[in-house]
Order: structure tokens, then C-alpha cells, then sequence
């Protein structure tokens, strides 16, 4: 009598590479991959979320894409295993897979070689932090179409030399960032969050090379917002730290100040930011987060004529932060890993719960 197969989905698989990394285990498993998203923001998406995902066994998620609240991971009954990229994962309610017997493994993204010199998913964001700084500043994407739709030269670009990066969040990529501007650009650095030192900006600095005192830590939120010409965002996403930048702060930027998120879209709150690009109020932001991911086609980020009519310049990227081949390719063999491991009845190195 043949053994039935574990049935396994993937979702959040937007380039298409996992089913290939679980290829191995066919003899086991039944793959269903989903190309479209269900966020369960209400009633409706929720239900059609545990609705689709009720039959399955083992669910492979990308590291906070799709949210799998309680009142979700209650109503899958046949849930085992919940493989995620990453070490940590937000969007999973770590303490209902716990209650539900749910077992989460993470990924470090080490892949089968084991090679830990290979670039991380820090260093693939660092590369795009800067990406969207110098794409803003230097008006990249806005004067690409203008060429291609005819026009020329529209209006100056953004110099970076001598100006301040204020950093939102100071940890190891913050600090990474902070660097970059130094060594590469002559920038200011200009560093806040709630429990940052003197001190420990100071060992930061010494960790890149560089003088005490290139690092200043400011004296309050407010000091840095008012004090930077690119604010950098890099804090840890919590219930304390939601809308960590909302109208009143937002009000506390220069006018001609660029915001950069290539951490989580909910640190600033959304409508406050909408309002204040859609009003002009500052020169520009360049966004790899949001709310609410993917971006609805209705979205007025998708939907405005950003530049245009006293709006601020907007430049957009699809959550590409940490979205890099080897990256990507090395995160999905770790989970094909995780499962195989599952599968033989043996421990996983990187559970999560």
C-alpha cells in the first residue's frame, strides 16, 4: 500500500526558485506553490487564506510576507511544520505555533556549501540601502524615463558630500550604512534610537577604521530628524517602535530632506508619509517597505504622479532588500533542508520556537 505524501506549500516564492530546492524530496512530498498573496487584513483575505492553506502539512514562507496571526495558525489543523527564511520572523505568532504543537524553523541562509564568508542578506541590503540613497538623490529612475519619453536634463541632482545621513536605528547595518557614507560620499553622520550611546557609536566607529567622534549620537529623535539631509531607516520592528515616525516627526524634516525605508514599512506610519510627499513637504523618499506587501494595484504609492504638481519625488522598489541570488538560492536549500531533516524524524538546528 503506497505511503501518502506530505502535502507542502509555498508561498512568497516571487522569482520562482524553491520548488527547485525541494526537488530531492519529491518522492515524499506533494508541492503546491501559490504566485499570488493573501494578506488576511480582514474578514474575507483571512478566510480565503486558512481556507487555502487547511490542507497542508508543511507551509514554506518567506521571511515576513505573508502574516500567519493566531486566529490563522488555530484554524490549520493539519500544520506540522512552518519553514521560514531568516532567524526570526515577525509575522509569525510564535506563541500559537508553540500552543498548536507547530514546529517553525528558520534559515540562515548558509546554504549547502556552508560557506559563512559568502555575502548575507545584510550585505545585499546595505548594497541597496545605498542603491535608493544615491537613486534619489541623483534623480536615477526619474530621468531614465525622461530620457526615454524625450526630455532631457529636468533639474540638478542631490550632492551627498558635507551633508549629515541621519541613521534611525544604529545597529550592524545602520552602522554599515553610516560607514559607506563616510569613507565613500564625505558624509556627516548623525546616529538616534532609543538606547544608543556615545560610547557604543564610538566602538563602532573604531570597528570601520575611523576617528572617534565620526559617528555622533543625537540628543533625542527630534535632534536627528531636524539635523538630517538623508534620513536612513534601520530599526527593529516591534509593537514599541510601530509608527515610530509619524506626523509630528515627519513635520520635524528639512524640506529638503530625502527619508530612505529599506527596513519595515509600519516603523513610519503611512497615511502621515502619504500626506507629506503628496503635499510636498520634503524633497523626496525612496521606499523598499510598506503596510501592506505586495503593494495593491489601487495603492496610491502605485497610483500618483509622484514629481509632479508640487508632490514630492517618490522612488519605489519591491521589497528587493535582501532579495539577491545567492541570497535567495542558498535561504530556500537551508529550508529544503530543514524539511528533510523533519522528515527523517530528526532535529532542526534552527528551530524557532
Amino acid at each position: 500500500m503506497a505511503t501518502s505524501k506530505i502535502r507542502l506549500a509555498i508561498l512568497d516564492d516571487y522569482q520562482g526558485i524553491a520548488v527547485a530546492k525541494f526537488s530531492h524530496l519529491q518522492a515524499k512530498l506533494e508541492v503546491t506553490t501559490f504566485s499570488d498573496n493573501i494578506n488576511p487584513s480582514g474578514k474575507v483575505e483571512k478566510d480565503a487564506l486558512i481556507e487555502r492553506l487547511r490542507p497542508f502539512t508543511v507551509i514554506s514562507t518567506m521571511r515576513e510576507r505573508t502574516p500567519l496571526p493566531k486566529d490563522v495558525i488555530t484554524s490549520l489543523p493539519n500544520l506540522k511544520l512552518l519553514l521560514t527564511t531568516g532567524m526570526k520572523n515577525s509575522a509569525i505568532d510564535m506563541a500559537a505555533c508553540a500552543e498548536q504543537n507547530i514546529i517553525v524553523a528558520g534559515a540562515k541562509g548558509i546554504g549547502k556549501s556552508g560557506d559563512v564568508s559568502l555575502p548575507t542578506s545584510i550585505d545585499s541590503t546595505l548594497q541597496h540601502c545605498w542603491a535608493l540613497i544615491l537613486g534619489i538623490a541623483r534623480n536615477i529612475a526619474r530621468d531614465d524615463a525622461a530620457i526615454k519619453s524625450g526630455l532631457w536634463e529636468i533639474s540638478p541632482a542631490t550632492g551627498l558630500k558635507g551633508k549629515t545621513l541621519g541613521l534611525l536605528g544604529f545597529g550592524n547595518l545602520g552602522a554599515r550604512v553610516a560607514s559607506g557614507g563616510v569613507w565613500a560620499f564625505g558624509m556627516k553622520i548623525l546616529a538616534w534610537s532609543s538606547n544608543l550611546t556615545q560610547e557604543a557609536a564610538e566602538q563602532k566607529a573604531k570597528s570601520f577604521g575611523l576617528p572617534p567622534g565620526t559617528f555622533k549620537v543625537a540628543a533625542s529623535k527630534e535632534d536627528l530628524l531636524k539635523e538630517a539631509d538623508v534620513l536612513s531607516i534601520h530599526y527593529v520592528l516591534s509593537e514599541r517602535s510601530r509608527d515610530i515616525l509619524g506626523e509630528r516627526e515627519l513635520a520635524w524634516l528639512k524640506p529638503s530632506a530625502l527619508l530612505v525605508n529599506t527596513s519595515r514599512g509600519p516603523l513610519v506610519n503611512e497615511k502621515a508619509l502619504l500626506e507629506t510627499l503628496i503635499h510636498g513637504r520634503i524633497k523626496g523618499a525612496a521606499l523598499d517597505v510598506y503596510e501592506v506587501e505586495p503593494l495593491p494595484m489601487e495603492s496610491p504609492w502605485r497610483t500618483t504622479a509622484w514629481g509632479k504638481d508640487g508632490r514630492s519625488q517618490v522612488l519605489l522598489s519591491p521589497h528587493m532588500g535582501y532579495v539577491e541570488e545567492g541570497v535567495m538560492n542558498r535561504w530556500y536549500e537551508d529550508t529544503a533542508l530543514n524539511l528533510e531533516l523533519w522528515l527523517d524524524g530528526k532535529d532542526i538546528p534552527t528551530r524557532l520556537n
